[in-house]
């Protein structure tokens, strides 16, 4: 999949979206990566799991994430990892799997961390 800018969230458009509470953040970094940070608001789904995850009915994503599913027109569905490289990834199973409006912060939380001065 070609980066083009309809997949991707810079970091004013996810500040934007977080303000305006109109986001479904995800993160695909491993668990043990969290413990430098993470963006406010995200959940855990390492890379590995996101097609595992997308799968899942609604109320089983519920149970086992501890938020609603995104739906699969979703434009608010975002998903993000360290430098912008695992949630392409991310991005290309979610939107193989009819989620063709998800889309992914390039920047990643090596930008979010550095713009944020944390």
């Amino acid at each position: 999949m070609q980066a083009s800018l309809n997949i991707i969230v810079t970091y004013e458009q996810l500040k934007d979206m977080m303000s305006a509470g109109s986001v479904q953040l995800f993160d695909v970094r491993e668990p043990d990566e969290l413990e430098a940070g993470f963006i406010p608001g995200a959940i855990n789904i390492p890379l590995g799991d996101v097609e595992q995850a997308l799968r899942l009915s609604p109320d089983q994503f519920r149970e086992r994430y501890g938020v609603t599913k995104p739906h699969r027109d979703d434009s608010d569905f975002v998903l993000y990892c360290q430098r912008g490289i695992r949630s392409l990834t991310a991005l290309e199973t979610a939107r193989a799997l009819g989620y063709t409006r998800a889309r992914h912060y390039a920047g990643g939380f090596n930008e979010w961390h550095e713009r944020e001065d944390l």
